[in-house]
């Protein structure tokens, strides 16, 4: 079958063939529609060796974590044709954390399908039984970042919500791909006015499309605002201080982008009295289920731009770029 590989430690990944994969016991065989490309993808390619090896991930294998499609073959309760989404973030499902719904704090979680073990940019994959997310109605094509990009952002406003009050005011940092997955969701569960940040003019105008009520194109006003809630999904020195300094007494800042920013100044006195500061990596499993079920419901969108398997390069090029708006999704039916 065609798949999109890494193939060694710091190499490029490149389109390759490879054996359909023979699912086992408890396993599903899922014929995949389509994958969304991530940041995180790009990030994989300069992976040390001693890094990966370290983590538990083996090479060679086929990127691609936001994936969904169709039942390939009778598994458990699911029925062959079955439209399905794959939950993004790996989890054993027994230790402490997973059986307290706290997957993203699974000690298994850093090594997963397309993550150090083969992913869904392939024509079939293999997921555990308790991560296959039947989809309803939904086109299995588009929906493998509601799993990631919009899970994460999910898990993010959930943990905010009960700092924000109605009338109060929600800040989203970054109206990418996560970011005005984080919009919508904040206009769904909140009363607050949201307010989204980013330098991108189109990212902007998207967001407003989303349902922010106000944007601005850089972090330097925020100070001013007093927000019950900070989402950072950017993630520099820049917009760790800012977002910080612009949470109420009370609120709450969440740092979930990557850049590797640094807060350099005195805890005390600095973070919000009172408040909550937070950082994670991935979602739960019920994250997905419920943006699955918002999705379904026609309360949120999914804006995505599709990609042929051919245009794979292509297609992470642009999303290197940050020309996207949406999320990069490529076809493989």
């Amino acid at each position: 079958m065609r798949a999109f590989r890494m193939t060694d430690w710091g190499s490029v990944p490149s389109h390759a063939e490879v054996p359909e994969p023979v699912p086992g016991p408890g396993q599903v065989l899922v014929r995949v529609a389509g994958c969304g490309l991530c940041r995180s993808d790009l990030t994989m390619r300069q992976m040390p060796r001693a890094v990966g090896e370290r983590l538990g991930w083996r090479m060679p294998f086929t990127l691609g974590h936001e994936t969904a499609g169709w039942v390939a073959a009778p598994a458990a309760d699911l029925a062959e044709g079955t439209a399905v989404a794959l939950a993004a973030t790996a989890s054993c499902g027994r230790c402490w954390f997973c059986v307290r719904g706290l997957e993203s704090g699974c000690p298994h979680g850093l090594t997963g399908r397309g993550y150090g073990r083969d992913g869904g940019l392939a024509e079939f994959v293999l997921a555990d039984r308790r991560g296959v997310l039947p989809l309803g109605g939904l086109d299995p094509r588009h929906a493998g970042p509601l799993t990631d990009a919009g899970a994460t952002a999910y898990h993010a406003v959930r943990r905010a919500v009960p700092r924000v009050v109605p009338g109060g005011t929600a800040v989203v940092v970054g109206a990418g791909g996560l970011g005005a997955f984080a919009v919508q969701f904040l206009r769904v569960l909140t009363a607050a006015r949201v307010l989204a940040v980013d330098p991108d003019p189109a990212r902007r105008a998207y967001a407003e499309e989303a349902g922010a009520h106000e944007t601005l194109p850089g972090v330097d006003r925020l100070r001013r605002i007093g927000a019950d809630a900070v989402l950072d999904f950017v993630g520099t020195d820049e917009t760790i201080a800012a977002g910080i300094a612009a949470v109420r007494p009370g609120g709450a800042y969440g740092l979930i982008g990557s850049a590797g920013g640094r807060l350099d100044r005195p805890w005390f006195g600095t973070l919000p009295r009172d408040g909550e500061v937070y950082t994670f990596q991935g979602s739960a499993i019920a994250d997905a289920q419920e943006v699955i079920a918002l999705a379904g419901a026609g309360l949120i969108r999914n804006q995505v731009e599709e990609f042929a398997f051919e245009k794979t390069e292509e297609a992470y090029d642009r999303l290197a770029s940050g020309t996207l708006t949406g999320r990069a999704v490529v076809l493989l039916q």
